[in-house]
């Protein structure tokens, strides 16, 4: 007798009508497998050998560079559930519209079956997924970002208990591009694009869209936020999340070399994006980070502003649409003083300054989270770490702060709800325009925004060691357009 994933592919399968059907372990040898696929499909490239060992840069359509927020929906029974920052369809009228999408849409490609958990492989936190694709670059991503293959079908079993996702590449036209969360029963349909935010349905459409609705059902939290130890000279180590929009320095922050290193003070990094977080024994909120690598953004990196991914991505790591040079390694805007001669840009032209950057404003890399020289002792602790505080803030050059404390937590709250931040290049769209983020959730949460703030107020109530709330704004600048705080706004620009 067939089990519940099983019998949910043969009908995904009956729909997409794949020319075969791959279910991936996560091995060494799958692994090999798939980078050479990509590499025959045209748009992938091995990088050098020498210097950037096992790396590929991958070259995305340059109409699919980024998140499509307004092709994202919320498909709840009820309207109000979704609330009115969220794209709303009507669960039947999205199967319909994007059942005709996914009809056929695998022809002549193979389907991966993808399994994985989000969170450490033995913690209860953690939570099963399962990706259909047709996309050989999401199954290579997954890898790095989740606990992928037989790990993960070790744990679910016979089970019904793990969230499905279909994703097809389709034909890629932005005019047949959707991402439709059904809330009520955990599932998420993807089609027309390829980049990361829309097509690794682990990652934000999951941990986030999904995970905050499952978190306030279930009485636990599902944040964008970074997770970061600060150790004092006496070696106590202190943990916080923040959470920052998109492009905002949220790898840099949790990555960051500090200042006062020589005088004993080190960052540890637990993870640099999201937080699912449940009260433990002893009265903290205990973090775990869901995801098993990094996902950042590119341009703006460097030795200076993050030395940590930088030593990171030397190996096993994917560049996507950054520039290639004559040595065949990556480059993008601010990685280096010197523009190297020679090199093809992110779309793998002769780089041209006529032709605009080099890397594309939001290329990305992926690595895993292990790789990195901060990487905490405690990233993987099954019981996740105590979290003593909360910072929020974005990109603001005027009005906000350099640096707040919430007076308890019903303020904090309200300092997180009404934050702003002007847009970056993450999303789609016009770039340094100010627009309301609360928590950074404003494209991440899963249901109505008056109902996470109530379940944000209502969390306050059941958490006996509540973290202190601080906000923060390193890009507050001076009436002679210079930052004020000149060194963190230059670390965490990028």
């Amino acid at each position: 007798m067939s089990t519940p994933l099983e019998q949910w592919v043969e009908s995904t399968a009956r729909i997409t009508r794949p020319a075969q059907i791959q279910w991936c372990d996560g091995s060494e040898g799958e692994a090999t497998r798939i980078e050479d696929q990509l590499i025959r499909e045209g748009r992938t490239f091995p990088l050098n050998d020498k210097t950037y060992p096992n790396c590929i840069l991958h070259r995305s359509d340059p109409s699919d560079v980024a998140r499509t927020e307004k092709v994202t929906y919320i498909c709840t029974r009820n309207r109000e559930d979704a609330g009115p920052t969220n794209n709303w369809i009507a669960p039947a009228e999205a199967k319909q519209t994007m059942g005709a999408l996914f009809d056929g849409s695998m022809k002549g490609r193979t389907m991966y079956v993808v399994p994985y958990i989000l969170g450490p492989a033995a913690s209860p936190q953690s939570r099963v997924g399962v990706e259909v694709t047709d996309s050989a670059y999401v199954v290579a991503s997954m890898r790095i970002m989740s606990r992928m293959g037989k790990v993960a079908l070790d744990r679910l079993g016979s089970s019904s208990d793990f969230v499905p996702g279909l994703h097809s590449l389709g034909d890629l036209s932005p005019e047949r591009r959707l991402i439709a969360h059904f809330q009520e029963e955990k599932l998420i349909w993807s089609i027309g694009s390829g980049y990361g935010g829309n097509a690794l349905l682990g990652k934000k459409c999951f941990a986030l869209r999904i995970a905050s609705w499952m978190a306030r059902e279930q009485g636990w939290m599902a944040e964008h936020m970074l997770i970061l130890g600060l150790e004092s000279p006496s070696g106590k180590v202190t943990y916080m999340a923040a959470a920052f929009p998109s492009a905002c320095g949220k790898t840099n922050l949790c990555m960051m070399v500090s200042a006062l290193e020589n005088e004993g003070y080190r960052v540890w990094t637990i993870g640099d994006d999201i937080a699912w977080m449940q009260v433990g024994s002893d009265g903290y909120l205990h973090a775990i980070n869901p995801e098993s690598g990094f996902f950042g953004v590119a341009p703006g990196t460097n030795e200076k502003t993050n030395s940590n991914v930088m030593a990171a991505v030397r190996k096993n790591s994917i560049f996507t649409n950054v520039a290639m040079t004559a040595q065949r390694e990556p480059w993008w805007e601010g990685m280096s003083e010197n523009v190297p001669s020679g090199m093809l840009d992110w779309q793998g032209r002769a780089w041209s300054p006529s032709n605009g950057p080099a890397a594309q404003p939001n290329s990305r890399y992926t690595v895993p989270a292990v790789q990195a020289p901060s990487i905490s002792p405690r990233w993987d602790d099954p019981a996740g770490v105590p979290i003593s505080a909360f910072i929020f803030g974005g990109r603001r050059a005027r009005l906000a702060p350099l640096v707040y404390e919430a007076m308890n937590w019903q303020h904090g709250v309200y300092v997180a709800a009404t934050m702003a931040s002007e847009t970056t290049a993450a999303i789609t769209g016009a770039v340094g325009v100010p627009r309301r983020d609360p928590m950074a959730m404003l494209p991440f949460c899963g249901y109505n925004m008056g109902d996470y703030f109530r379940h944000w107020l209502e969390m306050g109530k059941k958490i006996p060691h509540p973290p202190k709330i601080f906000h923060v704004n390193w890009f507050r600048k001076g009436a002679d357009g210079k930052f004020l705080w000149p060194d963190m706004a230059t670390t965490l620009a990028s």
